[in-house]
């Protein structure tokens, strides 16, 4: 089926299986006030992390293909798993089709980026879902830009549920926030800097701080990924051409917009408009 895509400027797109982009969103109004977003939440259909290959590489290009529609150049999949999982395979096989004009940025490579200037012991711990973990692609992308860098994953499959049922500062989310940090480091002593690799893990961060030792990094996403979204946009001006500028973010989800209202608010401790999309139209 032919897309008919708007050619002229739009928002920026900013893409994730539920609420845990809105941490990345956040950011990118921080640094970048004057252009306008858009903000798709999949939260019907979430959660990716435990999802195959394919089912994520298809509700995701589903979800891009429908902001390019809603008139985006620029989407960012602001989603670890979508990151991994489906990312490449948009930019290779759909892009072309779609718009190669069109670009499509993840999560992760901005956030590895950074690693080289900060871990001193080159041992690294990734936190992340089992999703993320199991691609293997924060490996991989270490060690494209940083070969002498060991990295270890560590699943964290209770921590984006606690998130999203508000319960990641009550007291029951000690145990788990303590069991995946304490799996992590017993794999590797020498671990020096963790990643989040989950956009819903800064909320967790006052309790991760709490049972990672100070001696230790902890690198949140957000502003790393925002900064790289500022830095794309000064390096490709024709894209920036391609972008709106009037401090405006619409926010869209496949799920019920009270809920979605209600819990966004948890994230950007502010008041959100959002409407219902549904992706399999």
């Amino acid at each position: 089926m032919k897309h008919i895509l708007p050619s002229q400027p739009g928002p920026i797109g900013v893409f994730d299986s539920g609420y845990g982009g809105l941490t990345i969103l956040s950011k990118f109004k921080e640094i970048l006030p004057q252009n306008d977003f858009i903000y798709l939440g999949d939260n019907a259909r979430t959660p990716y992390g435990t999802r195959s290959f394919e089912i994520v590489y298809e509700f995701t290009l589903q979800a891009v293909t429908r902001l390019f529609e809603l008139g985006c150049h620029l989407v960012i999949l602001a989603c670890n798993t979508a990151s991994a999982k489906a990312l490449r395979s948009i930019q290779i096989n759909n892009l072309p089709q779609l718009d190669p004009n069109r670009r499509v940025l993840g999560v992760i490579r901005p956030t590895v980026e950074c690693i080289g200037s900060i871990t001193q012991s080159k041992h690294v711990g990734i936190l992340a879902t089992s999703g993320t973990i199991k691609s293997e692609s924060y490996i991989m992308e270490v060690h494209k830009l940083f070969p002498e860098i060991k990295v270890t994953g560590q699943a964290c499959p209770m921590w984006v549920p606690l998130v999203e049922y508000n319960e990641a500062q009550a007291p029951g989310a000690d145990y788990f926030v303590k069991k995946y940090i304490d799996e992590l480091l017993a794999k590797d002593n020498r671990i020096d800097t963790i990643i989040l690799g989950c956009t819903h893990y800064p909320l967790l961060l006052p309790k991760i701080k709490q049972y990672v030792p100070e001696s230790i990094h902890i690198v949140s996403q957000g502003e790393l990924v925002a900064n790289s979204l500022l830095d794309y946009l000064k390096r490709h001006p024709e894209m920036n051409e391609r972008c709106t500028h009037g401090g405006t973010c619409t926010y869209f989800t496949t799920e019920a917009e009270e809920k979605f209202a209600d819990s966004a608010s948890a994230f950007l401790n502010e008041p959100i408009q959002v409407s219902h999309l549904d992706l399999n139209d």
